[in-house]
């Protein structure tokens, strides 16, 4: 698939464009200073390195094998289920992105998570237009206040939302050789794989069962939420190629051509696909309900099994249940990512953890970093 999107980025009133000699910003309002607006990161990415150049606004300062199979998820508890047949339910959580990040992108990093911090006085400054607007319609005495709050007051706000998005936007533009290039739209393809499959989860929290004819013969536990796989980029986030994010709750995963970005509340980190761990597997899992169309169904069982397997007739509302194979994918560092991802479709995410591999291995070393004045 096709890796670029776009030849030129525009933030608000600015357009910003990559030539030869670095990326160049334009003003589409006359008068405007480009000093006002966001810096633009150029990344070459080519056998002689990685190289990241920022052009600075002029007003700122330089600076495998299945395994055994696991119970349907459930947020409320079942009554017939006696406490103690399973182990507490053990959170599957990241550390803190600020932890988890390499320290060769904590320039850029400390760029994005200063801009993410920043307020939106925008919303302030509609707070106190829409009071204004609201007591001169509901008090005559302040009736005099609707024709200021309409002439000047929504301009103000379009005007402190257009600096805001200024101020808090990064731009990245990437430039790709001939060899790295289509290992990257590999990578994107193998995500686009993973994206079209009926149904993709994350695993919030999992424990052991200790009593497994309360949990249809399984022998872990775990919560699930849905997982949406798409393209996407991150917030106030503008660039020049196409981006895939996973998103896990409040947990963001976005894949970028040298690394790996990871948004959570708590601000960004990002890591090197050398530092990322892949692992992919066959899992085996009991849904409650009907499986995902796509999903390869390989076994029955009951709500409550017997020691033998069967159905366990003490139990009038014994449902038979689909076993499905699906796809785990496991994405974890050494310095604390942790995501567990399930996929309704088998065998889908072993392309997405070879081409990441091919990457990877064809990514140089990033170079001392450049910066020019605009």
């Amino acid at each position: 698939m096709a890796i670029y999107l776009r030849k030129s980025i525009r933030v608000g009133p600015l357009r910003f464009n990559l030539s030869k000699s670095g990326v160049g910003v334009s003003a589409g309002i006359k008068g405007f200073r480009v000093g006002t607006g966001p810096r633009g990161n150029y990344v070459h990415m080519g056998q002689g390195g990685i190289y990241y150049r920022a052009t600075i606004p002029s007003s700122s300062p330089a600076s495998s094998t299945p395994a055994s199979p696991r119970a349907p998820s459930s947020t409320t508890a079942d009554p017939i289920i006696p406490a103690g047949t399973h182990a507490p339910l053990e959170e599957v959580v990241s550390a803190d992105p600020t932890e988890v990040t390499d320290s060769s992108s904590k320039e850029l990093l400390d760029e994005i998570n200063k801009k993410n911090s920043r307020p939106a006085y925008w919303k302030f400054c509609a707070g106190v237009v829409g009071a204004a607007l609201l007591l001169a319609l509901t008090n005559e005495a302040w009736s005099w206040l609707l024709l200021p709050a309409v002439l000047i007051g929504l301009p103000l706000i379009y005007a402190v939302w257009t600096l805001d998005r200024l101020k808090k936007s990064t731009v990245l533009f990437y430039e790709l050789d001939e060899t790295l290039e289509p290992r990257y739209a590999s990578m994107l393809e193998g995500l686009k794989k993973m994206a079209d499959c009926s149904a993709a989860w994350y695993i919030n929290a999992q424990g052991k069962v200790h009593d497994s004819k309360y949990h249809a013969g399984a022998g872990s536990l775990v919560t699930r939420k849905d997982c949406r796989i798409s393209i996407a980029e991150p917030a106030y986030v503008k660039t020049n190629v196409a981006v895939y994010c996973i998103a896990m709750g409040k947990q963001k995963l976005y894949f970028f051509p040298d690394r790996l970005f990871i948004y959570t509340p708590l601000g960004v980190g990002a890591l090197t696909y050398e530092s990322l761990s892949i692992s992919v597997k066959s899992t085996r899992f009991i849904e409650d309900g009907s499986p995902p169309r796509d999903a390869q169904v390989v076994d029955r069982t009951w709500r409550y099994v017997n020691k033998k397997g069967g159905p366990d007739k003490r139990f009038k509302d014994n449902r038979e249940l689909p076993v499905c194979l699906y796809d785990e994918v496991l994405l974890s560092s050494i310095t604390g990512l942790k995501a567990i991802l399930n996929l309704s479709r088998n065998n889908t995410a072993l392309d997405f953890e070879s081409s990441v591999r091919s990457l990877e291995s064809a990514l140089p070393n990033e170079q001392t970093s450049e910066r020019r004045t605009a």
